[in-house]
C-alpha cells in the first residue's frame, strides 16, 4: 500500500490527512474540516482531527516566530521581503486583537474567514508579547469555536447539495 492509498483508504490515514491539511496556513481548520468530511470521515472524527491539526503549530508560532524571523533576516537576507510582509500582517491583525487582549484573540481566531485563524492569531499574539500560557487557551477556544461554526456550515452545505434539506 502506498502513502496516498493509506491517506485516502483507511480511517487512520484520513484522520492524518485531515490533520495535515488543517496544519497548512490559510487553509487551516476552515478547509481541513470539510476536506475530512469529503474524504468520508464521520463528523465525530473529522472535527477532532481538524482541530488538533490546526492547533499543533500554534504554541511553536507563539514562542519561536520572532526568533525564527530574526534568524531568517540574518542568514537568508533574500527572504527579508517575506519576513517584512508577515510582520506587517501580524502587526495589522494585532491592532484588532490588542484592545480586548485575550478575548479579542479568541474572537479573532474564532471567525472562520481568510486572514483569521490559529496561524495569524498566534502570530499576532507573538508580536503583541502575549505569554504562551495565556495566549494558547484563547487560541484553543477560538479554534474550537471556529470548528463548531465550520461543522455546522459543512453539515448545511452537504445537505443543501445532496438535496436532503
Amino acid at each position: 500500500m502506498d502513502i496516498f492509498q493509506f491517506l485516502t483508504d483507511t480511517t487512520g490515514g484520513k484522520c492524518l490527512f485531515t490533520m495535515l491539511v488543517s496544519m497548512v496556513p490559510i487553509i487551516e481548520l476552515r478547509g481541513g474540516l470539510p476536506f475530512g468530511v469529503a474524504l468520508g470521515l464521520p463528523y465525530y472524527l473529522a472535527f477532532p482531527a481538524a482541530v488538533l491539526g490546526n492547533l499543533i503549530p500554534a504554541p511553536f508560532i507563539i514562542v519561536y516566530i520572532r526568533r525564527i524571523f530574526e534568524l531568517m533576516r540574518r542568514y537568508m537576507p533574500r527572504l527579508n521581503g517575506l519576513v517584512d510582509k508577515l510582520e506587517k500582517k501580524a502587526h495589522l491583525k494585532g491592532q484588532k486583537v490588542q484592545k480586548y487582549q485575550y478575548l479579542g484573540l479568541w474572537i479573532f481566531v474564532a471567525i472562520p474567514l481568510p486572514g483569521t485563524g490559529a496561524w495569524t492569531g498566534s502570530l499576532a499574539a507573538a508580536f503583541l508579547g502575549m505569554r504562551l500560557r495565556k495566549a494558547l487557551p484563547a487560541v484553543v477556544m477560538g479554534v474550537l469555536t471556529a470548528g463548531c461554526i465550520m461543522l455546522a456550515l459543512t453539515h448545511v452545505g452537504i445537505n443543501l447539495f445532496s438535496g436532503t434539506m
